[in-house]
């Protein structure tokens, strides 16, 4: 008789007895989406499976689809190996790289290759022969020295040395066809579970479109975003000539000992961009009267140590800065709107009491003096300074809170008094030529370390509040991020493996019965590929130590 097994499917919400050795495609196949968008993975017991998971135990089994926020990430990732097939096929003796997330999609390029109509077109009617053929994709368990030399006959180094730096007795390795490829995460089964993207010239490279995750039958819009693409460009760069590029780089310069040469450039890089836009906070000073500086970003993007810092700069400069928060304009709690499931929405604008906000900078403008709100986040209420506030002809307003490039934030203050500042963590460091590390994970990461740190908060909390951060990000901030004057990238490239030992415990302390419980276990399985820096020699002033600790900052 077979073995029968019973199975939770929450997708049903209810039981199942399935074979032993079932897999996860022959259950999904059974029950069917009533979306019409197939399944691209499972989380079985709470952590993510690839489709091939056969069923031995009884488990509880959910199944995502691109609308799950690790749905999406899942059809990505197949994008991307198809896509490197596509070019390996065409292009073998060229490089192709995924280098950044822009205008809602990605760039790529093929070193050695100008992008043209005809180029893009190519490579797509290939891509479109893989998606047709529905080829298999193959996870392989080889050992350490045969992916190796699987990669090393390939020519894609960028492989080996992430390899090389973070030896395993086995690696997982993805095949389709006859190229290989390293990914972090879940693949879908076969190429042919692709069912919409589109690629264009974009600058030297090519824009990848991606679906849009909540209604996955049309592309996400390209938006114009030529001052973030910039800003990712410059850093690029400069990864590129300090050598450190891709992980493997990074892991080989820290067991080299060459940490403390990192951390003195990346902190001196700093602080030479910090005062280049105090340079021209200066400059639009004198000539144009701007009188407020209004520092906008998304969560853990440092924008309070920015602040400081800039602040720094300009008393250099001759100015005297003053720095407010738009977190003391709160309306009281009872006041806060809520969102679609009824919880209070601090990321929504309508949480600030904006006429207020707007009145006292009219006042201080024209020489009164104002009483500045300081809002109790225990008690929900707002109280007020004992020291009212009247700015002088050299004052500068520095004002820093995620809704500061909002027009109707500042609606009732001439565009001439402002300079606007969007500051995010722009992780110019990428796993290998093909996997880039999303800044969200990066910013993820500093929220909870400084989450336990500084509010008690387990790390299972921050994840369980993360997806709701990021729809308001989405929604609130990302929409106004090219009205900046100047952009700011807050990453520092030797960051994460200092993170690493501070957010390792706390991950590993998300206990399994929580559905966070797979995102910690990603999270973790990311930060495997870091070589651990343990270093004192991060000064009092970096960006990092408000996340860390240590910092000479008040916060």
């Amino acid at each position: 008789m077979d073995k029968r097994v019973k199975i939770v499917c929450q997708n049903i919400q209810g039981t199942l007895e399935v074979a032993w050795g079932t897999s996860l495609a022959e259950v999904a196949a059974q029950i069917g989406n009533e979306n019409g968008h197939p399944y691209l993975a499972a989380y079985v017991n709470n952590s993510i499976r690839e489709l091939d998971y056969r069923i031995a135990d009884p488990v509880s089994v959910k199944f995502i689809d691109i609308t799950h926020f690790a749905g999406m990430r899942v059809y990505q990732r197949t994008l991307f190996i198809t896509l490197h097939k596509a070019v390996h096929d065409l292009y073998p003796d060229h490089t192709f790289k995924i280098t950044q997330s822009v205008s809602r999609g990605f760039y790529c390029e093929i070193e050695g290759i100008v992008s043209t109509p005809e180029v893009v077109a190519s490579i797509k009617r290939r891509m479109d022969e893989l998606i047709a053929a529905n080829l298999p994709i193959v996870r392989h368990k080889m050992l350490h020295d045969e992916a190796i030399e699987t990669y090393r006959n390939l020519g894609f180094e960028d492989k080996i040395e992430i390899l090389s730096s973070r030896p395993h007795l086995y690696v997982t390795v993805y095949k389709i066809d006859d190229m290989a490829g390293y990914f972090y995460g879940a693949l879908a089964p076969s190429t042919g579970y692709l069912h919409l993207y589109d690629l264009a010239v974009y600058y030297n490279g090519i824009y990848i479109a991606i679906p849009q995750r909540t209604s996955p039958d049309k592309l996400e819009p390209m938006i114009a975003q030529d001052k973030m693409f910039d800003v990712f460009q410059q850093f690029k760069d400069w990864v590129e000539v300090m050598g450190v590029a891709h992980i493997g780089q990074l892991n080989r310069k820290i067991a080299e000992g060459d940490g403390s040469d990192l951390i003195k450039v990346a902190e001196a890089f700093h602080e030479k961009k910090l005062a280049e836009v105090a340079d021209r906070v200066a400059e639009a000073h004198r000539h144009r009267g701007t009188k407020l500086v209004l520092v906008s970003g998304p969560s853990s993007s440092g924008k309070t140590t920015f602040s400081k810092r800039l602040g720094i700069q300009l008393r250099i400069l001759g100015l005297q800065p003053v720095m407010i928060s738009l977190d003391d304009y709160f309306v009281d709690r009872e006041n806060t709107p809520r969102d679609s499931n009824g919880d209070y929405d601090f990321e929504s604008i309508d949480a600030l009491d904006i006429k207020t906000f707007n009145e006292h900078l009219t006042a201080l403008f024209a020489g009164k003096t104002v009483d500045i709100p300081r809002y109790d986040f225990i008690t929900g209420r707002r109280q007020w300074h004992d020291k009212p506030l009247t700015l002088g002809p050299n004052s500068i307003l520095v004002v820093e809170g995620i809704h500061g490039l909002n027009p109707r934030l500042t609606a009732e203050i001439s565009e001439h008094y402002k300079f606007k500042i969007y500051l995010s963590c722009f992780t110019s460091i990428s796993m290998d030529n093909l996997s880039r590390i999303p800044t969200t994970d990066n910013r993820l990461i500093r929220r909870i370390v400084r989450d336990n740190a500084y509010r008690g908060t387990s790390a299972g909390a921050t994840l369980k509040r993360w997806q709701s951060v990021r729809r308001g990000e989405e929604k609130h901030i990302f929409p106004y991020q090219e009205n900046a004057d100047v952009m700011f990238n807050s990453s520092l490239f030797y960051e994460i493996p200092v993170l690493k030992r501070f957010v390792e415990p706390l991950l590993h302390e998300v206990p399994d019965t929580m559905e966070e419980y797979g995102e910690a276990q990603r999270l973790l399985k990311f930060l495997d590929n870091f070589t651990e820096f343990r270093t004192e020699e991060i000064p009092p002033t970096s960006l990092l130590r408000e996340f860390i600790g240590g910092s000479s900052f008040t916060y």
